[in-house]
């Protein structure tokens, strides 16, 4: 049975909606999920789950969150190959520029160290709202399809 790593930074709690609700879709299609605050996880757990999830949001002027960080740095020391991932994260729309930037860095970063990058990263305004609700709901459900079809071949 695959199984799925969540791993996500909140500060204001909107980051962590978003993560409970793609945890709940997941588990809906039947698949694992284990979730950490990102200042309670290793990146070497990464190696032990076919998907991986990363959520963080992204502070200001488009920096990754300061707890994320520590994770975000030490992600560099693994080969993620052969890894499914997603990236999701929360941002403030007044940052026009630099919305959800991290989202756009940590999914960089899981290219580069080798993952497979399925779905295009969730960005979301603040906390979850009306019909985003239901695109968190969707992300959920889809890298669960793709992880499901990845066992099915």
């Amino acid at each position: 049975m695959k199984n799925i790593l969540l791993v996500y930074a909140s500060m204001t709690g909107n980051t962590e909606v978003i993560a409970e609700i793609i945890e709940e879709a997941i588990k809906e299609e039947g698949i694992e999920v284990t979730v950490r605050e990102s200042l309670r996880a290793n990146p070497k757990e990464m190696l032990k789950y076919d998907g991986i999830i990363l959520g963080s949001y992204t502070y200001e002027g488009g920096v990754i969150a300061d707890e994320f960080m520590i994770f975000y740095e030490e992600m560099d020391a693994y080969d993620l190959s052969g890894k499914t991932a997603a990236v999701f994260g929360s941002g403030d729309s007044f940052y026009e520029k630099t919305f959800c930037a991290a989202v756009d860095l940590i999914s960089e970063k899981l290219t580069d160290i080798g993952a497979n990058v399925v779905l295009d990263g969730l960005k979301i305004d603040l906390m979850p709202e009306d019909g985003e609700e239901e695109r968190c709901r969707q992300f959920g459900k889809d890298f669960a399809k793709i992880m499901l079809e990845t066992t099915n071949r």
